[in-house]
């Protein structure tokens, strides 16, 4: 019996290789090659491959018709916010996230509603049994519900199973565990992920049922698989936040139908997980008096404006320093460290500087640069800001104090929350004589030094 050639796939972009190589020859990426058994030489079965949108002829864009795709609530306003207002007919959602994080609660809270709503559902578990999907159920106080189980790992039972019940919607968890007879590959490899995504795609196109995949995540935090398979779906989902927290936090990463960086927060009870309408009390402290190196800040996710507190240390750190930096990238850190040292002429040369973002969350805009500054030279000083202070804006390397988009809607949102005192660049000052910003006094700046002069006088 001849051996089985073994070759060596990428799995990042599902390149091959005859040999394992440090660096991927066709993307780049290095330390990804896996390897695995090459697929028989046989003739590939007709019709493997087919196009998911039906041939059509030639017409002018201005001939056909503009129709909006319709929407089915899910029943969590937080889920439904993040899809882009419910699940949407022959969609494909990609979700993935940590181990024992919720993903597979979640979907059975919104198929349990969908069901209840009177939609036909599906659930195909590959990584437990019914038993323990029953199990899940109780704990969730959902037992009596009407949701389809199917424990099955191959691909060709899961279309048939489709075929037969032709659910609204169907979840299969996990992706990963899924193999088809096409492939002589083990379930989890990169051929074997590709290959069942791609079919399940194809069928949710044809037969207009709404598909949602699971996927496991690496250590780094990405999807474990090809990124292919972020391609090929609808809308990316992914699940974060601490596994120690009680508090869940999804971001849209891609979506078709809806906006990206769209997200929804949840808080995990003994029922389950249930929608936070006022996500800023999580990421707010809460303290008796104002401390220092402390600092309130209005992020954007998508379109919901949110309150962050960000929080800094800055203690003696004799010959080599250190910068940490949690929730906020630390290259931003050192920099806004320079602008700090060259325009305002605070020096923290020697000291040890430590930025935290509380609650978990991640903040990517560079609106948290002059929050991040106020926070730093409240530490270094001593002196808490004001209370019911906040402040928010970008600073670029010459010490210019920058506008942040949307600046009116995360100034109202401050304002609704009781907010008193703001720094603000001066191209987001509001209109005189707005109401909506009653009770707010709002400070606009154009550069760094001009907001520390600011702020020590507000002190």
């Amino acid at each position: 019996m001849a051996k089985d050639k073994t070759i060596y796939t990428c799995g990042e972009c599902g390149g091959t290789s005859p040999r394992w190589l440090g660096k991927c020859p066709h993307c780049g990426a290095w330390n990804t090659l896996v390897e695995g058994v090459a697929e028989g030489g046989g003739a590939p079965p007709k019709n493997r491959f087919a196009a998911l949108a039906k041939t059509s002829e030639v017409m002018p864009l201005s001939r056909i018709e503009a129709r909006d795709v319709q929407r089915t609530p899910t029943g969590h306003e937080e889920l439904d916010r993040v899809l882009g207002g419910g699940i949407v007919e022959g969609g494909v959602v990609l979700i993935g996230g940590d181990p024992g994080i919720g993903k597979s609660t979640l979907l059975l809270q919104a198929l349990d509603s969908l069901q209840r709503a009177g939609l036909p559902t599906l659930y195909v578990t590959g990584e437990e049994s019914g038993a323990q999907v029953a199990l899940r159920a109780r704990r969730l106080g959902i037992e009596g519900s009407q949701v389809q189980v199917l424990a099955e790992i191959q691909l060709e039972k899961i279309l048939a199973t489709l075929d037969a019940e032709k659910p609204a919607i169907a979840v299969i968890d996990s992706i990963q565990t899924v193999y088809s007879d096409q492939l002589t590959s083990a379930p989890g490899s990169v051929a074997q992920v590709r290959e069942c995504a791609a079919h399940l795609t194809r069928a949710a196109k044809a037969s207009g049922t709404a598909i949602v995949l699971v996927g496991h995540v690496t250590k780094e935090g990405a999807l474990a698989g090809p990124r292919v398979l972020e391609h090929m779906v609808d809308t990316v989902l992914y699940f974060e936040g601490d596994t120690h927290s009680s508090f869940r936090l999804i971001r849209a990463i891609k979506n078709r139908f809806g906006a990206v960086n769209e997200i929804g927060v949840f808080a995990m009870t003994e029922k389950g997980l249930k929608g936070v309408s006022n996500p800023s009390a999580i990421f707010l402290s809460q303290h008796a008096q104002p401390v220092p190196g402390s600092c309130v800040m209005v992020t954007l996710e998508g379109t919901r404006p949110l309150l962050v507190e960000l929080q800094a240390l800055v203690d003696s750190g004799g010959p080599s320093p250190r910068r940490l930096s949690v929730g906020l990238e630390r290259d931003r850190l050192a920099m806004l460290l320079a602008v700090l040292h060259r325009h305002a002429g605070v020096a923290c040369l020697d000291q040890d500087v430590f930025v935290n973002a509380v609650g978990g969350v991640r903040i990517s805009e560079p609106a948290a640069d002059l929050g991040v500054m106020l926070a730093i030279t409240s530490s270094l000083r001593g002196k808490p800001l004001p209370k019911g202070f906040l402040a928010f804006g970008e600073v670029g390397l010459a010490g210019e104090v920058r506008p942040a988009p949307r600046g009116q809607e995360r100034l109202k949102e401050a304002a609704k929350l009781g907010f008193s005192v703001a720094v603000v660049p001066k191209a987001n000052l509001p209109k005189k004589n707005d109401k909506a910003f009653d009770g707010l006094t709002v400070h606009g700046v154009e550069r760094i030094e001009e907001a520390l002069d600011l702020v020590r006088r507000l002190e």
